[in-house]
């Protein structure tokens, strides 16, 4: 039987992959040590996930482990020698970042450096995925023409047509902490890749999303703000006229795609995931969604000033990701997605 480490497990993209590679008769071990509550306090607290995955996978096997802890890092990888590892553990947070800066770096640059090396030492040969972030590239897509529409902003460019691709430049833009972190583990993995010859690869993601999220105000935009929506409390909206946009892709596609690496893997490649056009929306479009499925009005409060290094509209370029990979494509659309996260927020609220 195959074996797939995956870190930060009881995280929404971790521990969609544990479900997802459960399903396809592998081992799995979970790395988690509930370090989101740490970072965001109780809303942040992801123990319910770790116990359902406990409950419901065969074959799970959870091990408490920081991977700032070197040591342990390197026992438990050669200890298991896994077929893969997918690493999704991060302090995920730009504006949390500037307040914990050592705790960023460490979990998110040399965390990965830590598993990269025990990799490199006990499996060379089994694929390394990273879960990335479209942070990497600063407000550098901030400087792309674009046009005011009715209900959002999109881009006055055709040359950005399909959104974002791999090859836009991160230097030269502000990327906030997080993001500063997030291009030194990114680049590290690459590294490997290429100047190791492992089979790596880095997922710049958009907004990853899903009913298994545990959003926060600091990190999960439509997971926080489906919960604002349905609980009446108000969402606050900062800056660009609410018309921000973000693309949306449900962690099951995130999921499959992992498997599609997986399957027939690169060395030290990188890719823009995210929902691409089909699957983005503005604040505003959210709102919308939110309320079609709630029945509720959102209730919010505009706050006249941008977060540091925000978007203004991110869409990923999928182009790539469908040429080298034609058996993935999206499956799972933004309204669903939206319909998904209402339905397991009221089921959680009336437990």
């Amino acid at each position: 039987m195959k074996s797939l480490l995956v870190t930060g497990s009881s995280g929404l993209i971790g521990s969609e992959v544990c479900v997802h590679y459960s399903e396809l008769g592998w081992k799995i071990h979970g790395v988690d040590n509930n370090q989101r509550a740490v970072f965001f306090g109780p809303q942040g607290d992801t123990r319910w996930n770790q116990e359902r995955l406990e409950r419901t996978l065969k074959g799970f096997h959870h091990h408490e482990l920081d991977i700032r802890n070197r040591e342990g890092v390197l026992d438990l990888v050669n200890e298991l020698r896994p077929d893969a590892i997918v690493h999704t553990a991060a302090q995920p947070s730009h504006d949390r970042a500037a307040a914990i800066p050592f705790d960023d770096f460490d979990t998110n640059a040399v965390g990965t450096l830590n598993l990269l090396e025990a990799a490199r030492q006990a499996c060379p040969e089994s694929p390394f995925v990273h879960m990335s972030t479209n942070k990497v590239y600063g407000d550098r897509p901030n400087t792309i023409k674009l046009k005011e529409l009715e209900t959002r902003w999109d881009y006055d460019d055709p040359a950005y047509e399909n959104g974002i691709s791999e090859d836009f430049p991160i230097d030269q833009s502000k990327h906030s902490l997080f993001g500063a972190s997030k291009v030194a583990a990114d680049i590290m993995v690459q590294e490997y890749g290429r100047y190791f010859g492992m089979p790596t690869c880095c997922l710049r993601g958009g907004c990853l999303t899903g009913p298994n999220h545990s959003g926060v105000e600091l990190h999960g935009f439509l997971s926080y703000l489906v919960k604002c929506n349905l609980e009446g409390r108000e969402y606050k909206v900062f800056g660009y006229k609410g018309k921000q946009v973000r693309d949306n892709i449900h962690s099951h596609d995130v999921a499959r795609f992992i498997e599609e690496f997986i399957k027939s893997p690169r060395s030290g490649e990188v890719y823009n995931i995210g929902g691409g056009r089909n699957n983005s929306c503005s604040i505003w479009e959210a709102f919308q969604l939110a309320e079609k499925f709630s029945g509720k009005p959102q209730i919010y409060q505009y706050v006249d000033e941008n977060r540091i290094g925000d978007h203004i509209c991110y869409i990923s370029d999928l182009s790539m990701m469908r040429t080298q990979y034609p058996e993935w494509d999206i499956s799972i659309s933004l309204e669903e997605t939206v319909r998904q996260i209402t339905e397991a927020y009221r089921v959680a609220i009336t437990k």
